[in-house]
């Protein structure tokens, strides 16, 4: 599936790959700009396609690219582009090249699916970041307090983002201002970290989801920048 591209020399693309056999790789598409070039149509953002390539001096070098799936006519509407921007950007972000991760594999390709045909696709963000920190090994612990690890009680937890997870009344940082989480919220965490066959929650209430941006933020160690695009469409 194609992340991103960029452009080098005057006719040819660099772009960034997530593969289900290496995972993230570049690779050079020689004369795609071109109008007669054999690509055309083909390398679009997030189109899934199977590569044939053989490597070059510092890069792989596309021969051939065969369709498999294209969202793109799905995607023109501006919030599912945006969101598939940020989906994009995250796991370029969070993985590294050249490791093989299947699951998250199929994890981008079933939220790019779900995006393009999403009436309202902003609300699958937080359920793909939280699965993606799962997979990742980054999930906050949602059932004990990630500073003294004792279980978290009935009531209210805090996000303490800097942690990697919730807190409870005795560990919250008294001269901090970190946000509450009710129980409703807590548990709608809980509901959108399992796996789709064990009863797991598409939608985020909007405490779990500004917690899940916080969370994410913290271990990318800034925002994605296609937040701003989403952000600009309004609310």
């Amino acid at each position: 599936m194609i992340l991103r591209g960029r452009q080098l020399g005057e006719a040819d693309r660099i772009f960034t790959l997530f593969t289900l056999e290496r995972g993230k790789l570049d690779a050079v598409a020689k004369g795609v700009r071109r109008s007669r070039s054999h690509f055309a149509g083909r390398l679009e953002f997030v189109n899934e396609c199977d590569f044939m390539m053989h490597r070059g001096r510092s890069l792989e070098v596309i021969v051939s690219a065969e369709l498999l799936t294209a969202a793109w006519t799905q995607l023109v509407e501006p919030e599912r582009y945006a969101v598939a921007s940020v989906v994009a950007e995250l796991i370029d972000a969070f993985c590294e090249p050249e490791l093989a991760l299947p699951e998250i594999y199929e994890l981008l390709t079933g939220a790019i699916a779900a995006v393009a045909a999403a009436p309202k696709p902003r609300e699958l963000l937080p359920r793909f970041s939280l699965r993606l920190l799962e997979m990742l090994g980054l999930a906050p612990p949602l059932e004990n307090c990630v500073r003294c690890g004792r279980p978290l009680p009935a009531g209210v937890a805090w996000l303490d983002a800097e942690a990697g997870g919730l807190a409870d009344s005795g560990c919250k940082e008294r001269w901090r201002d970190l946000p509450e989480l009710h129980d409703r919220d807590v548990e709608n965490l809980r509901a959108l970290a399992r796996p789709k066959r064990e009863r797991a929650a598409v939608r985020a209430t909007p405490a779990a989801a500004a917690a899940i941006d916080e969370l994410v933020a913290h271990h990318l160690g800034k925002r994605p920048k296609a937040t701003a695009h989403l952000g600009a469409l309004g609310a």
